[in-house]
């Protein structure tokens, strides 16, 4: 199992961090006790549910629990397995700015929020300096946390991009969870045609009926082009799910056919991808 403890100052943007590797697969925890991590990594590890990838977030939420954190490090390298701590610092500049603008209280303030920076700046000193990666968000967008995560913890980052793909009828009206919308309303339509009439985009006749003119086909490679540019820019700004709707008058015929065709041209590329036929019943 990969092990990522997760830590550092308050405010610094560990909860986006959990949000991050959570999206990227990983079996997440967060404030657990750190003498209970181990523990835990063997419960994960063991048998049929085993996990490969798991975080845990540590900080000083914990209170005197924290401090096992150092030598549960030790316990978890020698156990044999992979471990590996993200440090997320920002200033005390901007970690001021953040606890005013949440309207919330730093765990160890006394009097204010800026004794209390100062104060785990003091405790996590020791923490940070043995930790394998250290990431300043500062001047961070929560995207650009996100991608830098993605670059230190993936080697294949795209790899963990869905494309889910839908079909839908126009008649039954717009999918409201759709990130873009392609109409294939210009396709010849197999409905007008007696032997297609009752069957679907699904089936080999009106596929090749849908597919046949040369302007289907440039189409479908026009918009796998798209799809494949646009993909590390979404990926970049922490988007890893793209919901792709093609549409047509019922949702039977045309829609059907296009979408399968970029779902199978998608697999085939190696994205994580999905196929959903909404209006396909319908009459």
């Amino acid at each position: 199992m990969d092990v990522i403890i997760v830590t550092g100052m308050s405010g610094a943007g560990k909860s986006s961090a959990y949000g991050c590797f959570e999206d990227l697969g990983y079996y997440c925890i967060d404030n657990l006790p750190p003498a209970l991590i181990k523990n835990v990594i063997d419960l994960l590890s063991n048998g049929k549910r085993s996990v490969s990838q798991a975080v845990f977030v540590v900080d000083m939420r914990g209170g005197e629990f924290f401090n096992d954190l150092k030598s549960v490090l030790s316990d978890i390298d020698s156990s044999g397995f992979g471990c590996k701590v993200l440090f997320l610092d920002a200033s005390n500049e901007a970690l001021l700015r953040r606890f005013n603008e949440t309207r919330r209280s730093h765990p160890l303030a006394g009097r204010s929020n800026l004794e209390g920076i100062a104060e785990e700046r003091k405790c996590l000193s020791e923490m940070k300096r043995i930790s394998d990666f250290v990431i300043d968000t500062s001047n961070m967008k929560t995207s650009a946390l996100k991608e830098a995560i993605r670059k230190l913890f993936l080697q294949d980052a795209d790899s963990v991009f869905e494309a889910s793909i839908m079909s839908f009828g126009y008649k039954y009206g717009l999918p409201a969870e759709a990130d873009m919308v392609f109409d294939v309303r210009f396709i010849p339509n197999p409905f007008y045609v007696p032997q297609l009439k009752e069957l679907t985009g699904r089936s080999s006749e009106v596929r090749d009926y849908v597919m046949a003119p040369e302007i289907s086909r440039s189409f479908r490679d026009s918009a796998l082009k798209l799809i494949r540019e646009l993909v590390p820019s979404f990926s970049k700004e922490g988007k890893y799910k793209l919901n792709i709707a093609f549409g047509c008058t019922g949702g039977r015929h045309r829609s059907v056919a296009m979408a399968e065709a970029v779902y199978e041209a998608l697999l085939e590329a190696g994205y994580e991808t999905s196929l959903e036929h909404r209006d396909i019943g319908g009459i």
